[in-house]
């Protein structure tokens, strides 16, 4: 399967320019049916906490999540993004994954960044995600979920090959960004893309360094501190291979806790 990772430049709070952007992106591009797009976390809006300018409702006007079907519709491609949504009186960071046949699937952030004040703003999700798409089993998880390996070794054992994080991680812990994704990869035996953007909001710098990573940890992508499009194709068979080759998922415990002994 083709992965094509959109390492947008996020103009603040101005979702018609991101979605022009990436429109001529899209175009320009030409994928093939059957493809994956990948773009960012709030891919149109930046990480916005003014949910009231920039959440989405059902029922609602939801541009944001009509471009995703639209363009997964006209493409014949699956295509993940970002998008603030509101239900009832919670509002909500998720991941949309829009199909060509106008279906989506939805993912709520279920880790939000206490530190940067969005669990005051965002309810965290309460189930985990995955998704079938040309044979490929797929994971979604959005970026401060990176540093909780619970989520990851839930979503292999639920059956994932492919986990998808989308974010907007800032340049002053890029490094944790690179080594997580590779260790997410390494120990769920999966293919791992990661999604960031670049350019900077009224918090942040971001510097992008969008990757895939293969099982073995091993970068096979890396879309460095521009914005743009990079592509990688990504093998199942050779996943499957490897996992046969060295069962390591098949020696996992699964006690539902284990105790934890004191020591001097």
């Amino acid at each position: 399967m083709q992965l094509h990772l959109f390492q947008t430049d996020i103009h603040w709070e101005n979702p018609e320019a991101n979605r022009d952007w990436l429109a001529t992106g899209i175009e320009q591009l030409q994928p093939a049916p059957g493809d994956l797009l990948i773009l960012p976390e709030m891919y149109a809006t930046g990480f916005s906490m003014d949910v009231h300018k920039t959440a989405e409702e059902p029922g609602g006007n939801q541009p944001n999540t009509d471009f995703l079907m639209q363009n997964a519709r006209t493409t014949g491609c699956c295509i993940i993004g970002g998008v603030a949504t509101k239900s009832a009186t919670r509002f909500h960071n998720e991941a949309i994954a829009a199909f060509p046949d106008g279906g989506t699937s939805r993912y709520k952030k279920h880790q939000p960044f206490t530190a940067g004040g969005e669990s005051e703003i965002f309810s965290a999700g309460d189930e985990l995600m995955v998704l079938d798409w040309q044979q490929w089993c797929v994971g979604l998880t959005i970026c401060y979920d990176l540093r909780f390996p619970e989520i990851y070794r839930s979503l292999a054992l639920g059956g994932a090959e492919l986990l998808v994080n989308i974010a907007n991680w800032p340049r002053r812990r890029i490094n944790h960004w690179v080594t997580l994704l590779k260790a997410r990869a390494i120990e769920n035996q999966c293919y791992v893309a990661g999604v960031n953007r670049v350019g900077e909001d009224p918090d942040n710098h971001y510097p992008g360094r969008s990757l895939v990573v293969d099982p073995h940890g091993k970068i096979i992508a890396d879309a460095g501190d521009k914005a743009g499009v990079t592509s990688v194709a990504i093998d199942l068979k050779d996943l499957r291979s490897w996992r046969r080759e060295f069962p390591a998922l098949e020696d996992i415990r699964h006690d539902a806790s284990l105790p934890v002994t004191k020591g001097r």
